[in-house]
């Protein structure tokens, strides 16, 4: 709990960048906890799982769900090197078809 008597907002974030250095900022992938839908905060979740109650999940740590993440983040117009400064997105609207791509 904080100060105020609220609870913390869990949130998991991927962050990636661009290759070669220096070719762009980097992508923030934000999956925040909310109804319906869970992040890593303890048990029983393990570190990077992401994912709906009654849907798709992905954990954060298997590359091809990154990569499936960054083709779906491509497929909704991000283009990497676009811009200098990081640049964050949204990972829920991304999640069915990353672990669609997965299935």
């Amino acid at each position: 709990m904080l100060d105020s008597g609220r609870s913390a907002d869990c949130r998991e974030t991927l962050t990636l960048y661009p290759q070669p250095a220096g070719t762009g900022g980097p992508l923030r992938i934000v999956f925040a906890g909310g109804p319906g839908r869970y992040v890593p905060g303890g048990f029983p979740l393990g570190s990077g799982d992401v994912g709906y109650v009654r849907g798709g999940s992905l954990n954060l740590h298997e590359p091809g769900a990154v990569r499936a993440l960054l083709d779906a983040a491509s497929a909704r117009g991000w283009q990497p090197g676009e811009e200098r400064r990081a640049v964050e997105v949204d990972g829920w609207p991304l999640l069915e078809a990353a672990a669609a791509a997965r299935g």
